[in-house]
């Protein structure tokens, strides 16, 4: 048998649909293949199922998920026929550490320049960077090993003992900061107390043009108006008496655009102007980087979706200035200067768009709904970053009326610059042409009542925006915390007010229980500042300045004791006692909590596993009388079909009172298959419907589809 030739190229990337651009992109010597993000992870068994072993430097243990099992295989094969081996997983310490571990798995080695990067899906980017390989960075696999290894001691452990002690799902190095922001902040709310305060304002008409002006100092001194008594002798020392013009300031103001997103900017505003979640938005994003079919090719139309940079390259910017003139002129370029953030990474660009070419009116046939409202988005604030800034005329005019000084503002637009394509801009409030010592006779004086408000809800912009500014997590997990802490029931969301379509984080009780005592006895390591430091730390062993094991050390000794200290002193939480007496045994009824939430249950469990749905309680008070075979109590429950009353003896006696068959109800119809009278009937869902009263020997009902009521009318004639 002839020995088969090694041809290909392999290239492995995490995502099937960007292996299939790629593969476009590269041709006939290259074979594309999807890992499918990771192929192994920390193992569940052994010593406190952790896959860690603390006392031995942290040595981890990585077992290959069933899953990936078949995909493992199909890559070793392709490995064994490949003379040359590249890992191209996504450009970040995840993919970093995805690489190492293919690496290790497929028998390839990791001081081999095999590791290829790619910022964006299209095709100057993949055939440039396929040519350029390098090592894999060991520093970035350490940095993510030791934030994987962080996670699953603090996600096992911590998650154990809340479970243990007040049946809390799950406790996180992150996420518990993240809940603990939205608990403070409930706190805050209670805390609050509003005070009554007033405002004044003078209205005034000239050149058939109105303005308003508002208070603003009294005797030089901002106004402190607490009451309606101070506000009447505010408007008693205004009441018939002219205001004098006694200054007006015009100066040319500019606005600049703002810089291209981050991912922490982008979700922020994907949340607030297009109402799309971080985790959609993630999603939705990483199908725009991946690569998209616009008519004749497959390309990525944005970049990496993962930054916390807001680097543009060169060559971009150079493409867009050209773009820019070509379309709106010259005085419209204007010059972009990214910001630096010491939580930067920098390891790639800000996200924006691969070609400024591709304007989402062009490609939006071949993008779904969601995708198109995001690339635009993307698009437009990526083409108004470097366009020039706007420019308006701002004029303040100060009136005065003797003690009291009355100041309006107003703007006027002179030129649009990004505004062309970046709605970012209230409508303008014009002011009538007015010279010092003008004096102005108001149309009225008006004092307004009001109540200072407590601080907002968190919204997921909002809360993105804390986490960001707190240095908590990294931009590519704040969709994850989010997600973790309403699946877990911690908080929900939940509208702002009846007319508000934002919606706020609310702490459930059971979140405020949690975020309580892991504040009782964990403070040292779940709050902000340690969070925070903790990324750092993570950034330093990216960047050689830290080393993983002592970092983990130091962590681990304190977390270790905090931990201890708790198993012993948490008081266990008691399960409520309903008040009520178990029917079999004769124990007290409690509530607990499983898998599907709350429950009734005997506290005389396992010796009594009596138990019952908590939405029958209060129909368990009704007398449903004495079985008829065992004499024990009839008790309503709920199965499969809905709600039943049987022995409360189950399983010893398996009685269950059968249902009164109802009366099926003429209509007065006829039916059109056979012409029999048309019934109101009730399933044994209990839903009602309008059926044959020739049944079963027609089965005609009432409303059903066309394919089902064939499939009746030829069972009928059989």
């Amino acid at each position: 048998m002839k020995k088969k030739e090694k041809v290909k190229n392999l290239v492995i990337v995490e995502s099937p649909s960007k292996a299939t651009t790629i593969e476009k992109y590269l041709g006939n010597d290259f074979d594309v293949e999807a890992s499918v993000g990771h192929i192994c992870d920390l193992s569940t068994s052994g010593k406190g199922r952790l896959g860690v072993d603390v006392d031995n430097d942290f040595k981890t243990t990585y077992t290959i998920s069933k899953e990936k099992k078949e995909i493992v295989k199909m890559l070793k094969d392709k490995v064994k026929n490949s003379e040359n081996v590249l890992l191209a997983t996504d450009p970040d310490r995840e993919g970093e550490a995805i690489a190492y571990h293919l690496a290790n798995t497929l028998g390839l080695n990791i001081n081999d320049n095999n590791r290829v990067v790619f910022h964006e899906i299209t095709k100057p980017e993949v055939t440039k960077s396929i040519v350029s390989p390098r090592q894999i960075d060991m520093k970035m696999v350490d940095s993510q090993e030791t934030r994987r290894i962080l996670d699953r001691i603090i996600g096992f452990k911590l998650s154990a003992l809340l479970n243990s002690k007040i049946k809390s799902k799950s406790a996180g190095r992150v996420q518990s900061v993240a809940l603990k922001i939205i608990v403070d902040r409930e706190r805050e709310i209670e805390k609050f107390v509003s005070k009554e305060y007033w405002t004044v304002s003078a209205d005034f008409s000239k050149d058939e043009k109105d303005f308003s002006a508002e208070l603003s100092k009294i005797d030089g001194q901002k106004p402190q108006i607490e009451n309606k008594q101070q506000a009447d002798e505010i408007l008693a020392g205004c009441q018939n008496n002219s205001f004098e013009v006694v200054d007006v300031n015009t100066e040319v103001k500019h606005k600049k655009a703002k810089l291209a997103y981050t991912t922490s900017t982008l979700q922020q505003e994907a949340v607030s102007k297009l109402n799309m979640s971080a985790k959609k938005t993630m999603n939705v994003a990483q199908k725009l980087y991946e690569g998209i079919n616009i008519g004749s090719t497959t390309t990525g139309l944005i970049t990496y979706m993962r930054s916390d940079s807001t680097r543009l390259s060169d060559v971009f910017i150079s493409s867009c200035k050209n773009y820019i003139v070509n379309k709106y002129g010259e005085k419209y370029v204007g010059s972009y200067q990214q910001k630096i953030s010491k939580n930067a990474q920098d390891a790639h660009e800000a996200i924006r768009v691969t070609d400024i070419n591709n304007e989402p009116a062009k490609i939006k046939q071949y993008l779904s709904n969601d995708e198109y409202r995001l690339y635009k988005l993307i698009y437009q604030r990526t083409l108004a970053a470097l366009m020039a800034d706007c420019l308006y005329n701002s004029t303040q005019i100060n009136l005065q009326c003797g003690k009291y000084l009355f100041t309006s503002t107003g703007r006027v637009l002179l030129f649009d610059g990004y505004l062309k394509v970046y709605d970012d801009y209230d409508e303008d409030k014009v002011l009538p042409m007015l010279v010092v010592n003008e004096k102005l006779s108001p149309k009225h004086v008006e004092a307004k009542q009001h109540f200072t408000e407590p601080p907002a809800r968190y919204s997921e912009a909002r809360l993105i925006k804390a986490m960001e500014e707190n240095g908590i997590g990294r931009p590519s997990t704040y969709a994850t915390i989010i997600d973790t802490i309403v699946k877990r029931e911690y908080v929900k969301l939940q509208k702002a007010s009846e007319t508000s379509k934002t919606k706020v984080f609310v702490p459930t009780s059971q979140g405020i229980l949690t975020n309580d005592k892991l504040q009782e006895f964990f403070s040292d390591i779940i709050n902000v500042k340690y969070t925070a430091d903790m990324e750092t730390t993570l950034d330093e062993i990216a960047e050689g300045k830290k080393n993983k094991v002592s970092s983990l050390h130091q962590f681990y000794d304190k977390f270790s004791e905090l931990l201890s200290y708790a198993k012993d002193n948490m008081e266990k939480l008691q399960p409520v006692k309903t008040g009520q007496i178990c029917p079999q045994c004769g124990s007290e009824l409690v509530i607990k909590k499983g898998k599907y939430g709350e429950f009734i249950a005997c506290s005389n469990y396992p010796d009594c596993t009596y138990h019952q749905n908590i939405d029958d309680q209060q129909e368990n008070q009704q007398d449903y009388g004495t079985c008829p075979q065992c004499s024990s109590k009839l008790v309503m429950k709920t199965g499969r079909y809905g709600k039943f009353i049987a022995c409360s003896n189950y399983p010893s006696c398996t009685y269950i009172q059968k249902k009164e068959k109802t009366q099926a109800v003429d209509t007065g119809k006829i039916c059109p298959q056979c012409g029999s009278h048309l019934v109101e009937r009730v399933s044994r869902y209990g839903t009602k419907f309008v059926g044959c009263s020739n049944y079963p020997k027609c089965r005609y009902i009432e409303g059903s589809s066309k394919k089902t009521a064939t499939a009746r009318k030829k069972k009928n004639n059989e």
